[in-house]
Parts: C-alpha cells; structure tokens; sequence
C-alpha cells in the first residue's frame, strides 16, 4: 500500500530539496533539484525535439556514477545557461566530484523547455537571465515549494491550456519513498477532450487536483491529434515536459534507468499526445541511497518504477491545475470555473 507523504511534493523523499525562481517580465524561470548528499542518477530522452545537458554522461557503461543537482529551465536553448549557474554555486561551495585535490567538478544534468513566444520579453540581447536565476533557484532550495506558476513551469503552456510545476508523492508501508517533479509544457492535451476530467484522473489521490471525473456518457476520442471544444486545441510553440522522480532506495546506475523509463510512461498516462517531433520529453531519476534493497531486487525496482510513474501522471495534472492564468494562456480552473 502507499499513500501521498505530508507535503505530497517530491521533497517527502528525505534528502531532497527543490529551489524555484522565475523573471516575471521574461515570463520563464528555473527548477533546481538539490539532493543533501551526491547520489545515483539516470535519465531517459523520448521526445523529438530534445534540449538537455550531461545526459548522455549518466548512461550506466560511463564514468559518471552520481550527480550533484539536477536542472529543469524555461528558455530553450539559452535556458541551459542555468545549469552552468548552477554548477559554478555548487563548485564554490566545494560540492562536485573531486577531479583533482580541492578542485571539484560538479555534475548537473538537466533539460530545458520551449517557452520563448508566451508573450513575456525576451530581449536580452547578450545576457539571457538564466544563468542567475539557476543561482537563485539553487540558494533558495528547500523542502517547501511552489507549484503551478513556478520555477520552469513559470511560462509553460500544456497544449491549449497554461501548464505549470507539478509535483506528487507516495510512501509505501515498507519505508521506500517515491517522489515526482514536472515542468508540464507539451503539444498534447492533459485533459480528456469534450470533458473537464484530467487523462491522469484515474490516479488522483483525494482532490488533489480538483477530483473531476469523466461523464459516464463521454465518448473515447478518434485517433487523431486531440481537439478541446473550449479551446481550439494543442497550440504549437508550447512543447516538452520536462521531470524528476527520487527514490530513497540504493539502486543502482543501471537499475535508477530502469526506474526513470517507467517514469516516463506517467506522461503517457497524463498527455495526449506524447512524445512528439514537438516535445522534447526527458525524465531525470535520483536514488538517495537512504534505504537497502532486499531482495529480489528486480522486483523492487520494477515496483518502484510503477509508483513513479504513477506520481508522475499526478504531477503532471497538479502543474496544470494549479497554474494561473497569465497573458494569453487561460489557466484550468479558468476555463471551467473551478
């Protein structure tokens, strides 16, 4: 059995703390994840239009074998300036794999999404904000955190609807601890077309995310790209998800990949469509080490896959319900006046 931990944010895994900040006139912002100690890392890459940064490093045949942050970030290509930002405060603080005597290199993987034509201003000439604002994100990383309007869900837009941070958690009755974090920005649609119902409604835990339900009457969509009669449908120039899970079990390099390609098929449960040419979908996986694994430890890790995944599609449907209105992308409750 499990159940959502006290804050039902990722940072109910021990050890893990979240920072967000955001430029309101730019209408972007970034998204540390800031473990208290190195740990176990993977990430997995599905989407067609990628933007990420030490990915391919954390493959488990390289050399890489633990991580020091992870980084989600608004901007898309000039939004990967945060992770140098990042990795430069680590580096001063003396965190990072030790290369040579006192000098450190940290480690921080990461990725980016697409929101430079939401209508904020985006002239910056030579000096992108992002840099700084990783910074900030970082130093201000703590258990309690924002969603909707937050960090990389700042400027984001979730097909026709405003997207946002989201984050969800599960504890299990054997002590494991599972946790979810997404910056919800893709082409597809969280919502079920013709209904107000959540794809990830049959996940929810509580109200968590307004507890809609899909009409008994409600008809199964075509096979073809969704359409949302309110909204006109997925709008182009809003793409790529972008996530976390943490688990506080001491997997593996090869068995933390196994856990994040799971998680990856939350986004599938909570988008439609997913892992487009449009999207640059990444999930990033982080084990703390906190708690042995028993054997059969492929039955523990496939279990922990499958509640990632879970807290991933809640996720997702928190970021959107959560997010505000801002500019031109009406926000959920907006829309259907929740």
């Amino acid at each position: 059995m499990t159940k959502p931990g006290p804050r039902n944010l990722i940072t109910d895994v021990s050890g893990i703390t979240v920072g967000n900040a955001h430029d309101e006139k730019a209408r972007t912002g970034v998204t540390v994840v800031l473990p208290g100690e190195r740990c176990v890392a993977a990430g997995d890459v599905r989407g067609g239009g990628p933007g990420t940064r030490e990915t391919d490093a954390l493959e488990p045949h390289n050399l890489v074998d633990a991580i020091d942050a992870v980084v989600l970030s608004g901007g898309s290509v000039y939004g990967l300036e945060a992770h140098g930002g990042v990795a430069a405060w680590l580096g001063a603080r003396g965190r990072g794999f030790s290369m040579a005597g006192e000098i450190v290199s940290p480690v921080v993987p990461g990725a980016i999404l697409f929101d430079l034509t939401n209508g904020g201003d985006k002239n910056w000439g030579e000096t992108p904000p992002y840099r700084a604002l990783g910074m900030e994100a970082a130093a201000g990383a703590e258990a309690g955190f924002a969603l909707g309007n937050a960090g990389a869900g700042y400027g984001a837009q979730a097909g026709a609807y405003k997207g946002g941070l989201g984050s969800a958690s599960a504890i299990t009755d054997d002590g494991f601890e599972v946790g979810a974090l997404v910056a919800v920005n893709p082409f597809g649609s969280p919502v079920m077309p013709g209904s107000d119902a959540f794809w990830a409604w049959h996940a929810e835990q509580g109200k968590e995310f307004g507890g809609r339900r899909p009409d008994a009457n409600w008809t199964p969509p075509v096979m073809d790209f969704p359409t949302d009669t309110k909204m006109g449908g997925p709008q182009k120039g809003g793409n790529t998800t972008i996530g976390v899970v943490a688990v506080n079990a001491a997997l593996t390099p090869a068995e933390a990949k196994r856990v994040t390609m799971m998680a990856q098929d939350g986004y599938a449960r909570a988008i439609r469509p997913i892992h487009t040419l449009f999207d640059g979908d990444t999930v990033y996986a982080l084990a703390t080490g906190a708690v042995a694994v028993p054997g059969p430890r492929a039955l523990l890790v496939s279990r922990l896959g499958m509640i990632a995944a879970d807290c991933m599609a809640r996720a997702v449907a928190r970021g959107v319900y959560e997010a505000e209105t801002l500019g031109t992308a009406r926000s959920y409750r907006d829309v259907f006046g929740v």
